[in-house]
């Protein structure tokens, strides 16, 4: 689970919703948005992505202190969509990204990341966007330890 790819990966339209907080909301806001997407009728492509804005280990455990945390989940999405408010439709941007997949429950995601931001440094890869997360797994279906993240870091 611990290799590290290099991936070329392609926008993605998406439709998301972006607060600040503590990393614990994402339990809620992914379920939010699920249920916007439901509500209005909008056409699942993919599993939920969870985009994070803080790009060291410093930063996110700083923001998840203060309660800052720049917390982004998107759904992507095909055909017509629009947003409101609370509720953008948009584009994931795509491009060059190094690709890591997590195993098992949520909370040890961080040696994961560990392990990408210490490849990233060996390779002289600069991050030049938000991570992100895509949620494999239905953890309502799987228990924690199957549990499937892939964790993408955009990189030049």
């Amino acid at each position: 689970m611990d290799e590290i790819t290099i991936v070329d990966v392609a926008p993605q339209k998406v439709i998301g919703k972006r607060r600040k907080g503590n990393y614990t909301d994402l339990a809620d806001l992914i379920p939010e948005v699920f249920e916007y997407v439901d509500t209005n009728n909008i056409q699942i492509q993919g599993p939920p992505v969870y985009l994070c804005h803080e790009t060291s280990v410093d930063a996110v455990e700083q923001a998840n202190t203060q309660g800052t945390a720049d917390l982004e989940v998107a759904i992507p999405i095909t055909g017509e969509a629009s947003g409101n408010e609370e509720y953008q439709c948009y584009d994931i941007p795509g491009g060059k990204m190094a690709k890591i997949l997590h195993k098992g429950p949520y909370e040890t995601v961080g040696e994961t990341y560990d392990k990408l931001f210490r490849w990233l440094g060996q390779h002289q890869y600069q991050i030049t966007g938000p991570l992100r997360e895509v949620y494999i797994s239905d953890p309502s279906e799987v228990a924690p330890e199957e549990l499937l993240t892939e964790i993408y870091a955009p990189i030049a």
